[in-house]
């Protein structure tokens, strides 16, 4: 398989669950500032101009972050990365989802890319600010669902990847964590396919 990533990126997510579940594959940088992602021969493998984006052996490409991770729970159904019956597995979804979908679409791409959210540079602080406060609002949400459990679920599954990148975010921004996110973050730390991802994506833990 080819794995199209930007280190310390949504795609370290998908990273972490490459390695968690031993799947062989090849890593393939796509450099965002640079523009990677807008050049005819990534548009060729995925239209969308996004990562990550998981290329099968057959020469399918998938895209999209709960698409992929969802794809290596079932392909790899050993590590257990989804639960079994259908009420947890939708419960594991569901918060996938809401880390990625709002957290990150609607939090954090507010403050990564605030010009696609207004072409006026006089609005970029005040939706910054709105993306800070979604941001805020989602952890207090996740940490709620994070109280007395160690992971979103009742063991790792593809929805703390989700939740760990966004958290990783907040951490390099400064933003506090509320105390059950924090500890998910630090637990997260621990575990060796997290940290072997970080340290080939060029981070110190």
């Amino acid at each position: 398989m080819k794995f199209y990533m930007t280190p310390g990126s949504c795609s370290t997510g998908i990273h972490i669950l490459l390695e968690e579940v031993g799947a062989v594959f090849e890593a393939y940088i796509v450099n965002l500032p640079a523009g990677d992602h807008l050049k005819p021969d990534y548009l060729a493998i995925n239209p969308k101009s996004t990562i990550p984006t998981l290329v099968l052996d057959d020469g399918y490409p998938i895209t999209e972050f709960q698409a992929i991770a969802w794809w290596l729970a079932r392909q790899y159904p050993r590590r257990k990365l989804l639960p079994e019956d259908s009420g947890g597995e939708v419960r594991v979804l569901e918060w996938m989802d809401y880390a990625v979908g709002t957290i990150h679409g609607q939090g954090f791409t507010r403050i990564f890319t605030t010009s696609t959210f207004t072409p006026n540079g006089a609005d970029h602080e005040a939706v910054q600010a709105r993306g800070r406060e979604i941001v805020a609002r989602g952890f207090e949400v996740v940490d709620a669902q994070l109280d007395g459990r160690d992971y979103l679920a009742d063991r790792f599954s593809i929805a703390d990847a989700a939740l760990f990148y966004t958290e990783f975010w907040a951490e390099h921004l400064k933003m506090t964590l509320p105390p059950n996110c924090r500890a998910h973050y630090l637990r997260m730390l621990e575990r060796p396919a997290v940290r072997q991802v970080l340290a080939e994506e060029g981070y110190r833990i």
